[in-house]
């Protein structure tokens, strides 16, 4: 690396880095905010999903039948028997969200359970009226509790076999590092890839087209320099800052992740406890730096190349936005097929190249080939991409239109 190609990163670093202002917003910030953003997100999905756990539900019942009377002792239900003429009233309580459930019984319940025929078509079943209030989360919850009490109950009248009953047996043999394989191979590269991109669009504009409209580039283009030289120079250095910003959203993702899905862990119990990093080694990480890094240089290429045929900040940003959003939607695409290609020749294709290598390695699934073929493929796009850039501070009809 030449003295030049120094020179200029340097003056990008100190340029960079000494704006405190724009070190916290470009590289603090997102991580802060995503984590943050993430956390209050799942405490939300909690609260609007669950009750807290100390809350007495207020439970109303009509001819509330023998066989559900151990219902009164628990601790976390206040059981209120009334008559038939109160029910508008209970009705009107939990519409208000003064109350959570009224469940009204036949009179006869437990005979009529007990006389009833299955085999019987001329015969009804016996019936539960269970009044809830779906826009009241404790009111929901209680509904769903009691709903599984009475359909458990059902299910013993007529027990002609059991599915799973033993107790203490692990029946779903996925291990913590399948389920978090799963999970972070559908969502991490998707959210890598727009982090980022969003890093790389918050620097590369600025130090290339922002100093064109401000006039500072004429400088550099006038030095004993190659034109290569300053745009290696440009590229490396935005490539550094770019991918702290990247890093820095990852980090706060990886932290936030845990919390936001403890809420979607409460409408799938299989979710619980799954999502740990912990099980990805570190040649895992090794490896997705690589991956990270070669992506950069070659977002930062892109970027740069456009904003060199920009005539602003402004205009910059709007040519950019469509290559944005190809690359969003291209971090979808984990989210379908199965799995990450084993196909070479997939690994040819810039930015989905990446997508399927994070992909592979999230799901302890990549192929030793495809990872090469991805960085040697993403190295040579930034290296044309830089010299394009070169060619464009070449042109004085470009530089100083």
């Amino acid at each position: 690396m030449s003295k030049k190609m120094i020179a200029i990163m340097k003056k990008e670093f100190a340029r960079f880095f000494g704006d405190k202002r724009l070190v916290f917003t470009t590289i603090l910030m997102p991580g802060l905010m995503i984590y943050i953003l993430y956390t209050l997100l799942g405490q939300g999905i909690m609260k609007q999903f669950a009750a807290s756990e100390d809350y007495v539900y207020q439970i109303y019942t009509v001819d509330l039948p023998e066989a559900f009377s151990y219902l009164k002792t628990e601790s976390d239900l206040e059981v209120t028997e009334i008559t038939v003429e109160k029910e508008s009233d209970v009705l009107e309580k939990i519409e208000a969200e003064e109350a959570d459930l009224l469940m009204v019984f036949q009179s006869d319940f437990d005979a009529a359970v007990a006389a009833y025929d299955p085999l019987d078509t001329t015969q009804a079943a016996p019936d539960i009226n269970m009044y809830y209030n779906s826009v009241s989360t404790e009111s929901s919850t209680i509904y769903n509790q009691m709903y599984q009490v009475f359909d458990d109950y059902e299910s013993s009248l007529a027990n002609k076999f059991d599915i799973n009953a033993e107790e203490g047996v692990k029946y779903d043999v996925a291990t913590e590092k399948d389920t978090s394989a799963q999970l972070f191979s559908m969502l991490l590269p998707m959210l890598l890839m727009s982090f980022l991109f969003s890093g790389c669009m918050a620097v590369a504009p600025e130090s290339i087209v922002g100093e064109k409209e401000r006039g500072t580039i004429a400088t550099l283009l006038v030095t004993p320099m190659k034109r290569s030289e300053l745009a290696v120079g440009k590229v490396l250095s935005l490539s550094v800052i770019g991918l702290l910003g990247g890093v820095s959203s990852f980090i706060g993702t990886m932290l936030a992740l845990p919390n936001l899905m403890g809420g979607a862990a409460l409408e799938d119990d299989s979710m619980t406890g799954a999502m740990s990093a912990a099980v990805y080694s570190g040649t895992d990480y090794v490896l997705l730096l690589f991956v990270i890094l070669s992506t950069v240089l070659v977002i930062i290429g892109a970027i740069s190349l456009m904003s060199g045929l920009a005539k602003s900040v402004k205009e910059a940003g709007t040519m950019v936005s469509p290559l944005m959003i190809v690359v969003m939607l291209i971090g979808v695409s984990t989210m379908f097929g199965d799995g990450a290609p084993k196909e070479v020749y997939w690994y040819l294709i810039p930015f989905y190249n990446s997508v399927q290598c994070m992909n592979g390695i999230f799901s302890f699934d990549l192929v030793p080939v495809n990872f090469v073929v991805t960085i040697v493929a993403n190295l040579l796009y930034a290296l044309v991409m830089t010299a394009g850039l070169a060619k464009i501070f070449d042109s004085e009809k470009i530089m100083y239109s």
